[in-house]
């Protein structure tokens, strides 16, 4: 059996790095799990999952014209159709927005009222939310340039003495 991008074989941890895990294919062949790669979970340090000795299942992602194999613990793993969502814009629904009164005060600091609604960020993707944070942020220099520039505006631009 060659080793194929998109395959899944079984092999051994032979090693364990602070960046990843060498794993013993068949064929006397070597191949990295990258620590990103190890869990679908954030990982800090890779001995907390595995170990020398372990039999895992991995998926070949890539193989270059040196050899190298790079290789995935979880991509390996078979997923749950609720866990198999792709990452795309989702439509949006009015349930993401929660109304509040105008005048009312954020929560927080960064959850600046506008238009009376605010973004419940619980359930909004990261592309609303990155979305949000950038207008916010443009609103509030906006609303500082202009008190700035009120104060210094009708005298001049310069401090009188």
């Amino acid at each position: 059996m060659s080793i194929e991008v998109g395959s899944i074989v079984e092999g051994v941890v032979s090693g364990i790095t602070n960046f990843g895990a060498f794993v013993n294919l068949p064929e006397g062949k070597v191949g990295l799990v990258h620590i990103s790669e190890v869990a679908d979970v954030y990982v800090s340090d890779v001995k907390e999952f595995l170990k020398e000795q372990d039999n895992v299942k991995v998926k070949v992602l890539s193989v270059d014209e040196k050899g190298k194999i790079a290789l995935s613990i979880k991509r390996a793993q078979e997923k749950k159709p609720e866990e198999q969502q792709s990452f795309e814009k989702k439509p949006f629904e009015k349930k993401n927005f929660e109304s509040r009164p105008v005048s009312s005060k954020p929560a927080g600091g960064f959850g600046r009222n506008v238009g009376g609604s605010r973004f419940n960020n619980a359930t909004a993707s990261f592309e609303d939310k990155l979305s949000r944070f950038l207008k916010d942020s443009d609103e509030r220099l906006t609303d500082l340039s202009r008190k700035t520039d009120s104060k210094r505006g009708g005298r001049g631009g310069g401090r009188r003495r």
